[in-house]
């Protein structure tokens, strides 16, 4: 398999309608999926958005014809019942004609505190997604279910809709722990960095489907294309995209947009020039990317920062930089 390249429908930068029209644009332009954020908050009010995505990726199915589509990520502990995301998945894989792989992770605690049940502790938050993921698997089987375990219980369930073929699955991991718990439940590995030792990890677990075997390792990555000024693609990266430079052990707890604005009150605009490729320089932004497969990734997603740009990068430096990366990675 060789490696795929990416769109991101960012739902905390654009409205629904905007997402709609640019993953239609993403596929005329040539990439191979297009992942989509399941959230209920932007990570900072300058963001903006934050539209529900399972309507979002059901017009998207009917307005793209090949392209493969992606939660990147859904959280079934909270905010959704893990029965409820088994009907959302299956639904959606049938409109999308099996082009649809739902990725599930456990959660940052901006999208989930809104259904007023509290935060858990990380080790609570790995049980209760492999529990999830438990439910979902066996409800996307087919037949009558029920579940009782230590956090959830299903009575009955059934889904009357399911697609051919199922729905793979990709589990999200920002480290050992999360795939420990829960990564035996997954067709495939999901993760924001570019880390062997997730892939090795994967592997050592998966030995029937190795990454690149039968698995994919699914990264993502944000860019600031601009097309002439490097300047406005650092300013326009700090001033929606600076939480990014926190990481995901900071990302997870805080509560609210106004908690990442106070969290990254200090991040400088260098700093951000330093993380991200920003302007309008296609090579630079490949050698940021590199280290993805270099890792073992098979497949990464870029996100391209700024719903104003979004137009103007899929109808100008999509092709030429999916040209660029496609001759690079091997």
């Amino acid at each position: 398999m060789g490696t795929r390249f990416g769109y991101t429908l960012m739902t905390e930068q654009s409205g629904p309608k905007d997402l709609v029209r640019y993953a239609a644009a993403a596929e005329r332009a040539g990439f191979d999926f297009e992942v989509a954020s399941d959230h209920y908050f932007p990570w900072l009010s300058t963001q903006g958005h934050a539209p529900y995505v399972w309507s979002v990726l059901g017009a998207v199915a009917h307005a793209t014809e090949t392209i493969d589509l992606c939660t990147y990520v859904t959280c079934p502990i909270l905010r959704y019942h893990p029965a409820v995301v088994a009907q959302k998945a299956a639904t959606m894989q049938i409109l999308a004609d099996g082009r649809f792989m739902l990725g599930i992770g456990s959660g940052e605690n901006l999208n989930e505190h809104v259904v007023g049940r509290g935060w858990p502790a990380i080790h609570t938050r790995h049980e209760m997604t492999a529990e999830a993921l438990e439910i979902i698997r066996a409800l996307l089987a087919g037949g009558m279910v029920d579940f009782s375990g230590q956090h959830f219980r299903v009575e009955s369930a059934r889904l009357w809709d399911i697609p051919d073929g199922g729905v793979p699955i990709g589990v999200a991991a920002g480290g050992p722990r999360a795939l420990d718990a829960f990564g035996h439940l997954g067709d495939h590995l999901i993760a924001t960095e570019p880390n062997a030792d997730l892939v090795e990890q994967w592997n050592s677990s998966h030995s029937d489907a190795p990454i690149g075997g039968g698995s994919r390792a699914i990264g993502q990555i944000p860019i600031s294309w601009d097309p002439t000024s490097e300047k406005a693609a650092i300013r326009r990266a700090h001033e929606q995209f600076r939480w990014f430079a926190g990481g995901w052990a900071v990302n997870a707890d805080l509560p609210t947009t106004a908690g990442f604005d106070g969290a990254t009150t200090f991040v400088r605009e260098d700093d951000v020039a330093e993380q991200l490729a920003c302007g309008p320089d296609l090579d630079a932004m490949v050698d940021k990317i590199r280290p993805y497969w270099e890792a073992g990734f098979t497949d990464v997603a870029l996100i391209q920062i700024g719903d104003s740009t979004l137009d103007r990068f899929l109808a100008e430096a999509a092709e030429p930089l999916l040209a660029r990366l496609r001759e690079a990675a091997p």
